[in-house]
């Protein structure tokens, strides 16, 4: 497996973000959901990566999105074929370093509560639950969560 900073629109990357568009379709209603799109992922303040097999393929991908008081964790994903690898916590490693090298020293996500195993590897990366913050409004459909890190 391999991790790096990569474009979000390679063919193989586009589809596994419709994958994940699709999997998150299945578990909550739209306006619940707070994806961002390819131009978004395309922005300059944002940080995207991508995990590859060993053929080349795209399993995971993953994006932080730099703001001026915190990093947003958006668009982690791993394909159901490659999971229980470390592929999330290896797309993880290399976005926050990324985010720190750029003096980002708080980091943030939404999740939702239908989603244990991210769940899961947030808390074991560090993350704890939090309440809301930005724009995102109090919703059970909503977890957040926080990570800070020793300046």
């Amino acid at each position: 497996m391999s991790i790096a900073n990569e474009s979000p629109d390679q063919p193989d990357v586009t589809a596994l973000i419709a994958e994940l568009d699709a999997y998150q379709d299945s578990l909550y209603p739209p306006e619940c959901r707070y994806a961002l799109d390819l131009a978004s992922l395309k922005q300059s303040n944002v940080l995207f990566a991508v995990a590859r097999d060993s053929t080349g393929q795209a399993i995971g991908c993953g994006a932080i999105v730099l703001e001026p008081e915190f990093g947003e964790v958006k668009r982690l994903y791993v394909s159901p074929r490659s999971r229980g690898q470390g592929v999330a916590r290896g797309l993880m490693a290399l976005l926050e370093a990324r985010a720190m090298a750029a003096g980002c020293q708080v980091f943030r996500l939404e999740t939702g509560p239908f989603q244990p195993e991210a769940m899961g590897m947030y808390i074991s990366a560090g993350y704890a639950r939090r309440g809301p913050y930005g724009d995102y409004k109090d919703d059970p459909m909503s977890i957040f969560m926080e990570k800070r890190i020793a300046a």
